[in-house]
C-alpha cells in the first residue's frame, strides 16, 4: 500500500486573522483527511506536533515514503500583510514528481478556492521540507493567515480542504479516491 508523510505546521506562533494559529488549523485540516486515506486504502505517519521542521524531515527519511506532504498557511511580508491572498504550493525545483504532486494538489485546490486564478505552482530549492526530504515533497500553503477573507475561507473549510487533499494525494499515488 502507498503511504504518505503528513506533515503540518508545528508553528504555533503564526496567528490567524481573527483567532488561531497556523499549527492549530494545520492539524485539523490533516486530521479531516485521515478518513479519506484511511477509506482510499493509502497508509500515513503524521508528524509530531510539538517537534521542529528538521524532527519532521528526519522522521520522514527514517520511513519509505511516496510523498511527504507539508501542510502550512502563509503570511505576506510585513508591508503587505493582510494584502496577499491565495494557496501557494512549492515543491523541489529539480524534482519531477514533486513538481506532478504540487501540480494535481493545486488544480484541485483551484476547484474548491473562491477564485481560482490565485491559486500558484511554485517552484523553490530553499524550503528544508523540499531540499531534505528523500521522499517527493510538496509544501502546501493553503491560503493566507494575515488576510481576513483567507483565514476565514480556512476556518469555514476545514473538511473541504482535507477532503480536497486526501483526492490530491489518491491521484498523485495512482490509487482509486473512496469517500468513507
Amino acid at each position: 500500500m502507498p503511504t504518505v508523510y503528513l506533515s503540518p505546521s508545528t508553528q504555533e506562533y503564526n496567528l490567524f486573522a481573527g483567532g488561531g494559529t497556523e499549527e492549530y488549523y494545520a492539524n485539523l485540516i490533516t486530521d479531516a483527511m485521515i478518513p479519506y486515506l484511511r477509506a482510499s486504502g493509502i497508509n500515513f505517519v503524521r508528524n509530531d506536533p510539538g517537534g521542529t521542521v528538521n524532527d519532521s524531515v528526519n522522521s520522514s527519511n527514517a520511513g519509505n515514503y511516496d510523498l511527504h506532504l507539508a501542510i502550512h498557511s502563509n503570511a505576506a511580508p510585513e508591508r503587505l500583510s493582510g494584502a496577499l491572498k491565495g494557496p501557494d504550493v512549492y515543491y523541489y525545483r529539480d524534482s519531477t514528481e514533486g513538481k506532478r504532486a504540487a501540480e494535481i494538489i493545486a488544480n484541485n485546490l483551484k476547484i474548491i478556492y473562491p477564485d481560482p486564478s490565485l491559486v500558484t505552482t511554485v517552484p523553490n530549492t530553499s524550503l528544508a521540507e523540499l531540499r531534505r526530504t528523500k521522499a517527493p515533497a510538496v509544501l502546501v500553503e493553503i491560503a493566507y493567515h494575515d488576510n481576513i477573507d483567507d483565514a476565514n475561507w480556512i476556518k469555514d473549510n476545514v473538511e473541504a480542504i482535507g477532503r480536497n487533499l486526501a483526492l490530491s494525494v489518491a491521484d498523485f499515488l495512482g490509487v482509486p479516491f473512496i469517500e468513507p
